[in-house]
């Protein structure tokens, strides 16, 4: 049963309705130029040597964009998966530990690409 003030609010059982949904949508929106320009970044650099491609991610603009990438796509994985695990894991105990280990794993990804970006781009 939902109150009249909870219809006009748009607000769900979580109390966080559309947020979610636009959340998703804007990291999906930010990743389309974003994985065009990791698309390109490839292939133009398809049989360039090792050396080549580590100057090429140490330029500052593109350890940017590749840092920007990682970042939306961590935060996009996690909101995909969260929904996944609260509409198909139905045992509270289950779904937690879903929700944490996908909290870990799209934050593990996160931290190790960062590394990798900043340890290229300073060239350690």
């Amino acid at each position: 049963m939902t109150t009249p003030l909870a219809k006009v609010r748009g607000l769900g059982s979580a109390h966080r309705g559309a947020e979610t949904f636009w959340r998703q949508r804007l990291t999906a929106l930010a990743n389309i130029p974003l994985v065009l320009f990791l698309i390109l970044s490839i292939v133009t650099h398809i049989g360039a040597d090792y050396g080549a491609v580590r100057a090429y991610f140490a330029r500052p603009l593109v350890a940017l964009l590749m840092l920007a990438l990682t970042i939306s796509a961590s935060i996009h994985m996690r909101i995909g998966l969260k929904e996944i695990i609260e509409d198909y894991v139905h045992g509270h105990g289950a779904k937690i530990m879903a929700l944490v280990l996908a909290t870990v794993f799209a934050g593990g990804i996160a931290l190790s690409c960062t590394f990798a970006l900043l340890k290229i781009s300073f060239g350690a």
